[in-house]
């Protein structure tokens, strides 16, 4: 379709809805509040082990070692906090990174920070509310988006947008509830 720049990035911003994308680091400041001091930590990590919670922040689709970009984020919170004033979260947030890199389990599994994990903290010290939080993950890919809308636009051999990727998953696979499937990359996914 041929659509007006704000439909465009209508569609495109309303994909960002929800936790696994823009809503990601909405989700890693509700789990720093839910662990709430440094002395829960530790706890709480055992618990992300036992199935009874996600390691919000940690782990990537395409990044599977420390995701670079969580680097120089982790770098600029420290300096957002220079200016704001330190927030316990942060201290939190330290100690469970910490944790989980010097544990087998998350090691192992490829589970590092990634940018989520710390960037709504430096949201929230900069007094953005929870709700802007993916409009602040929004405003920077809106040039990226609309230079796609242009390019489609622009082709004269365009009929309809086409991903360039096959997909080579499985084609058929049996239902298996929730409560009985294996966790990710354990021996029996996928089999």
């Amino acid at each position: 379709a041929h659509t007006d720049p704000f439909s465009a990035l209508g569609g495109a911003a309303a994909a960002l809805y929800g936790p696994l994308h823009g809503g990601a680091n909405e989700m890693v400041l509700r789990m720093l509040k839910e662990i709430g001091s440094l002395d829960k930590v530790p706890e709480y990590v055992t618990r992300v082990k036992a199935g009874e919670f996600r390691l919000m922040g940690f782990g990537h689709r395409v990044y599977k070692n420390y995701d670079p970009r969580a680097r120089i984020i982790k770098q600029v919170a420290y300096e957002v906090f220079e200016v704001t004033g330190k927030d316990p979260l942060l201290d939190i947030a330290l100690e469970l990174e910490r944790i989980a890199l010097e544990d087998e389990y998350f090691v192992t599994r490829k589970l590092y920070p990634n940018v989520d994990f710390y960037s709504g903290i430096i949201y929230q010290a900069m007094r953005f509310p929870l709700d802007m939080f993916p409009v602040l993950f929004a405003i920077p890919r809106t040039s990226g988006w609309l230079a796609q809308w242009v390019e489609l636009l622009e082709d004269p051999d365009q009929k309809i947008a086409r991903p360039r990727q096959v997909y080579l998953g499985y084609r058929s696979r049996d239902y298996v509830p929730v409560e009985q499937r294996q966790p990710a990359g354990s021996v029996a996914a996928g089999s």
